[in-house]
């Protein structure tokens, strides 16, 4: 543990008046393995990049050999914990305060660093020059601010899908996150800091000021200073929340005694900002003028951007800088003012990480070399604070926290990741069917569900490393760091973004990681794949023996059967571990007779008796019965057909799911005892491909590039997604441009109930794009 005393400053008697204790593991982490640096410096927080280097273990499945005569494993293959290096962003914001004792931890934790240079931006990049040049013994190179925010800007919508919201108050979720668009441009950026600069971002490196004004956030608070002898910004806006306007301002009713109709003015519009003052023979309190101040500050502003995003034919308006700084009270009142000037046409948008910007752009200068634009970014939930509300009422406690110091990180993914080609409209693409922000009664039975399924998570993920004494300790680690994300979530659910069944299984699968469990079904996997694969030429057999009509129910009936397999789900795992013998036909036995919940089957066994599809991609789920017995002989009918398969799975592992790597070692032990299957891979009509998700939910717009090129290249026709969490909980409602089949068994009662249906309830949803041809046909 670290200790941070207090800088003793006559500037800094406002900050928290005592020492605060910052464990290096959660705050300055992985400062060993730190590249490079850069640093955002404004009036009153500092923003701190860099750039490190992550050791992490990855499981890794490699197929035995068992061709010799000396080979006795029974496995079909063996596990191995390996580690993989990859690369991480930092971000840290910090009070100017602990500016100096953030730079002496900095540098006594600095092992080794190539770096000589550190990027700076920010007003406050020259006044703290030396003392950084001093501290850490490396140049100061200052970049350019507004080219640096734009770079930052640019970065976040780009890698985070839910980075840009809307702030609706008086509604039950404030926070209204917006789905990212495919093409982020152009758009307009309000950034507000002591004046206001209006820039039009039209790609990645041009963008010009169209325009501003010196009436900005310094504007606020200086006449707020003057007025209510107030001189913290935050206690300004405290003021300011708990004000009434129409005290200081003069409304149009106080000229006209009503509205004025004819020009289409309500009663109750500000006609004159502190319009009241010179005329009221009276004192008016603080917090009235602070909320006059607001009013008429925000209104300037959103009048402002009004004008220029419409001179220049631009809807998406983004806003930040100092003044925002995530405060209710000031997201309310230039949301007010942008859908009163546009009439509800340009929402006012704004950003999760808007602190960091600059500091991502000063970064991304000085990484020039290293190109991180060719990567994909992910946020990790499990290393990032959150977005947390600023509100006046807020926890004490919480606010101390929240102001001192917030982290976000980003794990730099192995793959490029972009959207399914077939998406039919990639900018209304929403891949989760519930919003948990706005459904308050599903958001607090999932945080309950996933509460209470922990102790069976840390359970398996301690059995999955036997050999490893310290596992138990480091399990009790992540039990804690994921209880603490859920209650933060309970409270805040708007933290990372969009709270979905998707978001609540990535952090989780992202707290594992962070302490060594890569994979904790991997032996379950291992294991079931292997008990599968002696039923598989039994179950081929039983099909072949079925007239047509029959083998293709039978067919759907097994994928159904074998998605009943799922660890991931409570009332399965109870039944696999109390019942080990429980098997593919009894699984069958629990699933729903016809007609399903959701039934296409006469549909699509309609459509089976047309000319084949040229070719199907099957987004397939988990390992064991599901994989083997269910998917397999279903695709293997498909090849039969004259169709070709290419089937996507995980590129890393999450709950019993299987991954590449595995699928790629059953898929050829099929291939040995299957001649169907065998032609298919020699052919290259049978071909594996990782999604480039590692999640058991599945984003169709965040797949690896090399998926979508196959899916270009091979002209998909039919597009298969399996299991609850990826035909479900994510895409129930996606809509492609080509035929689309989702299958899967709720295993979950409440969503059941919720769905109208029962345990082991059916969806089989069977779905055929509208074109403008078949529109014409439907036409009376």
């Amino acid at each position: 543990m670290a200790e941070f005393v207090r800088v003793a400053s006559s500037t800094s008697s406002h900050t928290m008046d005592k020492s605060i204790t910052l464990p290096p593991d959660e705050i300055f982490r992985n400062l060993e393995n730190a590249k490079r640096f850069a640093i955002d410096i404004g009036g009153s927080l500092t923003k701190l990049a860099y750039y490190s280097t992550v050791q992490h273990k990855v499981a890794k499945v490699r197929s035995f050999d068992h061709t010799s005569k000396e080979a006795t494993n029974e496995n079909l293959y063996e596990i191995s914990v390996q580690e993989e290096v990859t690369a991480r962003l930092h971000f840290i914001k910090f009070e100017n305060a602990y500016i100096e004792t953030c730079l002496d931890f900095i540098k006594d934790h600095l092992v080794n660093t190539e770096t000589k240079v550190i990027k700076a931006t920010g007003g406050g990049a020259h006044k703290f020059k030396e003392l950084i040049e001093r501290k850490l013994g490396l140049k100061v190179d200052k970049e350019d601010e507004m080219t640096c925010l734009i770079k930052g800007c640019n970065f976040v919508l780009r890698n985070i899908p839910h980075e840009a919201f809307v702030f609706a108050k008086h509604t039950e979720s404030e926070y209204r996150f917006q789905t990212t668009q495919p093409d982020i441009f152009p758009y307009l950026l309000v950034n507000i800091g002591s004046g206001v600069s209006i820039v039009k971002v039209e790609s990645e490196d041009k963008f010009e000021r169209i325009g501003g004004s010196s009436i900005g956030g310094g504007t606020f608070w200086g006449l707020g200073a003057l007025l209510t002898k107030t001189k913290r910004f935050d206690e300004l806006l405290q003021l300011a929340s708990k004000g009434q306007h129409t005290s200081v301002d003069m409304l149009v009713k106080d000229i006209y005694g009503g509205s004025y109709g004819s020009l289409g003015l309500t009663g109750d519009l500000i006609a004159s900002s502190f319009g009241k003052s010179a005329t009221a023979d009276k004192e008016f309190s603080k917090e009235d003028m602070a909320k006059s101040l607001l009013h008429m500050i925000s209104n300037d502003i959103g009048q402002l951007a009004c004008l220029y995003a419409k001179m220049h034919n631009l809807s998406r308006v983004y806003f930040g800088g100092f003044f925002i700084r995530g405060h209710p009270v000031t997201m309310h009142t230039i949301t007010y003012s942008i859908n009163f000037f546009t009439k509800g046409e340009v929402q006012a948008l704004f950003l999760r990480h808007e602190g960091y910007l600059g500091a991502i752009g000063a970064f991304l200068k000085g990484a020039e070399e290293d190109n991180p634009n060719q990567y994909s970014w992910g946020e990790n939930y499990a290393g990032s604070s959150g977005l947390m509300s600023v509100s006046p009422d807020m926890n004490p406690m919480q606010r101390a926290r929240s102001g001192t110091f917030d982290m976000l990180e980003m794990d730099r993914l192995e793959r490029k990741l972009v959207n399914l080609p077939l998406l039919q409209d990639a900018s209304s693409y929403i891949p989760d069917t519930v919003d948990l922000i706005e459904d308050a009664p599903a958001r607090e039975y999932w945080l309950f569900c996933f509460e209470e399924a922990l102790d069976g998570v840390v359970k398996r993920a301690v059995a999955s490393q036997p050999e490893m004494p310290e596992a138990a300790e480091r399990a009790e680690k992540f039990r804690q760091k994921y209880r603490h994300k859920l209650q933060t979530l309970r409270h805040q659910p708007f933290a990372y973004g969009s709270l979905t069944v998707r978001s609540l299984l990535d952090t989780r699968e992202h707290c594992l990681n962070e302490f060594n469990f890569p994979d904790p079904y991997c032996k379950i996997k291992q294991r079931e794949n292997d008990t599968a694969l002696k039923y598989y030429q039994k179950a081929v057999k039983s099909l072949d023996g079925l007239s047509w009509e029959q083998r293709q129910f039978a067919l759907v009936r097994g994928v159904l059967a074998g998605n009943v397999f799922d660890w991931g789900a409570k009332a399965v795992s109870d039944v696999l571990e109390s019942d080990p013998e429980f098997g593919f036909e009894q699984a069958k036995r629990q699933l729903e007779e016809r007609p399903w919940l959701i039934d296409s089957y006469d549909q699509w066994y309609e459509r089976l008796k047309g000319p084949p599809h040229k070719c199907a991609l099957f987004f397939v789920d988990n390992s064991g019965v599901d994989i083997i017995l269910g998917v397999m002989p279903f695709i293997r009918e498909l090849l039969s057909r004259g169709t070709e398969v290419v089937l996507a799975s995980n590129s890393g592992p999450a709950l019993n799911d299987v991954t590449n790597g595995e699928l790629q070692i059953l898929t050829e032990s099929i291939a040995a005892m299957d001649p169907v299957i065998q032609s298919g891979l020699k052919e290259d009509r049978l071909i594996c491909v990782q999604s480039g998700s590692s999640s058991p939910c599945l984003d169709l717009s965040r797949l690896d590039k090399a998926l979508a090129m196959v899916v270009r290249e091979r002209n998909i026709d039919l597009v298969i997604i399996e299991g609850m969490g990826r035909a479900i909980h994510t895409n129930y409602y996606a809509m492609l441009s080509c035929e689309s089949l989702k299958m899967a068994v709720i295993k979950n009662s409440w969503l059941a109930d919720r769905l109208g249906g029962k345990l082991f309830s059916v969806v089989f949803k069977y779905e055929v794009p509208i074109t403008d041809d078949h529109e014409a046909a439907l036409a009376p």
